[in-house]
């Protein structure tokens, strides 16, 4: 079955709605709990539509992290330029924003919805663009990394997206750009320096003194 590339006005109105839908109802009963029937009665869409879309229900889960991607890339022009510029804090930035202007989408993300599927299409998608952005960087200015840039961007990735769940599923009192400070002020002086301890201080240290 050939499914429609998200070209055309009318196919992106119709990704969307069914997109709507299925946030909806998964926040309304689980996503285990929904069938497609349900999704295209909420999205006022025939059957025949969805599937020349999507393949099932777990194919639109995964559909709507790709469509966010794009969404990304079309509001956040300035993301490669950011990149390029050094850790400006800037693309972190505009996900806490785009997540609270997407607030329902991510948290069925977040959570993991549909066994879990597309968070890890989220948090590959989220990896693969840090890991580019260290090693670009990395590479403009001849630096050899310390920890493999793979590892370095997985963790990296971890403590950005368990800051945005926590974020978005609770009323912190911190606005995407404080949080977006306090995570670029983690990435650029570390743990330590966070928590106001001094290496020798910090936890473990007296392990690492012969």
């Amino acid at each position: 079955m050939e499914i429609k590339p998200a070209g055309d006005r009318r196919v992106r109105r119709t990704r969307a709605a069914l997109r709507q839908a299925l946030v909806e109802l998964v926040l309304d009963k689980g996503f285990q709990a929904i069938t497609v029937e349900e999704i295209t009665a909420r999205a006022d869409i025939g059957r025949a539509t969805f599937y020349a879309h999507y393949r099932d229900k777990e194919d639109l889960l995964v559909g709507i992290v790709r469509d966010l991607a794009e969404d990304r890339e079309r509001l956040l022009p300035a993301v490669q330029q950011a990149h390029a510029e050094g850790f400006t804090g800037l693309p972190v930035k505009y996900i806490f924003d785009h997540a609270e202007q997407e607030k329902p989408v991510y948290r069925v993300i977040l959570r993991g919805e549909g066994d879990g599927r597309a968070l890890r299409e989220f948090t590959s998608v989220i990896c693969a663009h840090a890991e580019a952005a260290f090693r670009t960087r990395s590479e403009q200015l001849a630096v050899t990394p310390r920890i493999p840039l793979d590892i370095v961007a997985r963790a990296w990735t971890g403590e950005l997206i368990g800051l945005l769940t926590w974020w978005i599923e609770n009323d912190t009192g911190y606005s995407a750009a404080e949080i977006t400070a306090h995570l670029r002020d983690l990435s650029v002086y570390g743990r330590v320096w966070a928590t106001g301890l001094t290496p020798s201080d910090a936890p473990g240290a007296l392990d690492l003194i012969p």
